[in-house]
């Protein structure tokens, strides 16, 4: 699939989620579980999801990486159980939307990082994904995927 690069200013999303610190390895396997228990809070009432699922990534080392998996909400709130407050960053990024099934993702993060690289935009270390609505079709699904620029 061929990937628009777009260069913009994100603004702050604010997040309900749930983080944990994972090794590449656990990544996949983790990231619904982590989910769902944000959508019990979510059910229950007791966070009230105002825009789509969002993945932050942060910190990320050859060991691992900092997953925050959750829903945006309105503004900050006190931290539920294990779910906790938190936000993308806002400034300068590079996106670009995904359109398909979610395990062929890597392709939006390889165009984004070698357009960085050819553009000699350093990235900052913290990228996100935030997901469109849901779609039974996989090849509909869209993702939009972000890096903080320096």
């Amino acid at each position: 699939m061929p990937y628009q690069v777009r260069i913009h200013s994100a603004p702050l999303r604010h997040l309900a989620v749930v983080r944990r610190r994972l090794k590449w390895s656990e990544l996949g396997s983790n990231l619904i579980p982590l989910l769902d228990r944000v959508y019990v809070q979510v059910r229950a009432g007791t966070v009230v999801q105002s825009g789509h699922n969002v993945f932050v990534y942060r910190d990320a080392t050859k060991e691992g990486v900092t997953a925050e998996v959750g829903v945006e909400v309105s503004g900050p709130f006190e931290a539920i159980d294990e779910v906790v407050y938190s936000s993308t960053p806002s400034g300068e990024v590079a996106s670009t939307l995904h359109i398909g099934p979610y395990s062929e993702l890597g392709g939006a993060y390889d165009a984004l990082v070698r357009w960085c690289k050819e553009n000699n935009r350093p990235r900052a270390g913290t990228y996100w994904e935030v997901y469109g609505d849901w779609n039974e079709d996989p090849g509909k699904l869209e993702t939009e995927v972000f890096y903080l620029l320096t």
